[in-house]
Order: C-alpha cells, then sequence, then structure tokens
C-alpha cells in the first residue's frame, strides 16, 4: 500500500474528498462521508476516522457520541486521486440508524431524486438557469427584462445591489443582510452570463489568487 501522506488528494470545490469506509474481516463497505485537510490528518495520526461534517462545517469523530468507532488498519487512493479508502475495524454500528452499515435500502423503481440543499451548488442551479432565461427570453421573467435592458442597465443594478449590501453591513442589519447579498450574486451571475462568462471564469481566477 502506497503512503498515503505522501500521495496527492485531489480536493472538490469545497476542499473536501469523499471517504469510503470498509469493513476490514468481511470486505462490507460500512459508510461514505467526507474529510478535509485537517480531519485526515487526526485520521492518520490517531487511526480513528474523522470526517468533516458540511452542514456543521466542523470536524467529527466517528464514535464520539454513539461509542462506535472505527479503527483504521489501512488507508489507499484511488487512481485519480479524488475518493479514499479506509479499511476499518467497527466497535459497533457504523450507521446512525443502528444498522451496521449504510448501505440496506435496495433501489427500486420509481426512482426519486433530490438535490443536496447545503452548499454553493446552488450557484451553479441559478446560472444553470439564468443561461436558460437568456436563450429562451420568457415573457414575464424578471431575468428576460434585464437582459432586455442591456448590459449598461444589468451593470447598473450590480452596483445598486453591492450598495445596499454594504449598508446592511455597515448598519449591522445582520437579519437582511444575506438577502441583500443573495440579491448582489443573482445580478452579478446575470451580468456573467450577458458578458458570455460564467462562474467557472471567476473561480479560475480564486484559484490562481489562493497561494
Amino acid at each position: 500500500m502506497d503512503n498515503v501522506e505522501g500521495a496527492k488528494i485531489l480536493l472538490d470545490q469545497q476542499g473536501l474528498v469523499l471517504a469510503i469506509c470498509q469493513d476490514d474481516q468481511t470486505d462490507e463497505i460500512l459508510m461514505v462521508a467526507y474529510m478535509n485537510p485537517d480531519s485526515l490528518a487526526k485520521t492518520i495520526e490517531t487511526r480513528e476516522m474523522y470526517f468533516y461534517s458540511r452542514s456543521r462545517q466542523e470536524i467529527w469523530h466517528k464514535g464520539e457520541t454513539s461509542g462506535s468507532f472505527l479503527h483504521v488498519s489501512g488507508m489507499e487512493i484511488d487512481c485519480d486521486g479524488d475518493a479514499l479508502l479506509f479499511r476499518v475495524k467497527p466497535d459497533g454500528p457504523a450507521c446512525h440508524t443502528g444498522k451496521k452499515s449504510c448501505f440496506f435500502t435496495e433501489i427500486a423503481e420509481p426512482v426519486v431524486f433530490s438535490h443536496h440543499q447545503q452548499g454553493p451548488g446552488i450557484i451553479d442551479e441559478l446560472f444553470q438557469t439564468i443561461q436558460s432565461r437568456k436563450q429562451s427570453m420568457p415573457a414575464k421573467s424578471y431575468t428576460t427584462q434585464l437582459f432586455e435592458q442591456g448590459t449598461a442597465r444589468i451593470a447598473q443594478k450590480v452596483a445598486e445591489e453591492g450598495s445596499e449590501v454594504a449598508l446592511a453591513a455597515a448598519t449591522k442589519d445582520i437579519d437582511n443582510l444575506p438577502n441583500e447579498a443573495a440579491d448582489l450574486v443573482y445580478h452579478l451571475l446575470v451580468l456573467l452570463a450577458d458578458a458570455n462568462l460564467s462562474p467557472e471564469d471567476v473561480w479560475s481566477v480564486l484559484r490562481n489568487r489562493r497561494s
């Protein structure tokens, strides 16, 4: 097994990597979760599983509340570097439901899909909707109205919304600040679409600036 500490791990846009836990004795997949660099470091140091909670935005120690710790006996990384496999020895059920494994529900028709509501993925969804509006220009759509009014009006709205965000912050209007920030993000996405750009163009610049 190659040394995980010396391996190149590819983090996703949230700075996380998928972690798969497999029973060292039975080869059964017990659970999957996400890790960040700090939780991986804790796992390597303690040989017990630590993960990163996307909802609470904090590191958590598997078994800390349930007593069902996962003791690490092996660590591997996949060929693309974007998933980790941990061979573990569980103290008890791995699933919070009390089941041995989190995988106990069979897939059957009809399949129902839902979107994960946590994190910045909504930006990509919103931008796709804006792009769709730009293409179809449906009547009675506010986004359509902005595109019809042209670049100068869209830019003006970005400036107005930016001022409202700054005002809400300066006056400690914390309850209204998220609404004003959301308005700014939306109009900024419209401006990018109008310029035939996308959020990825912004993410690329930010990635180059993070050093």
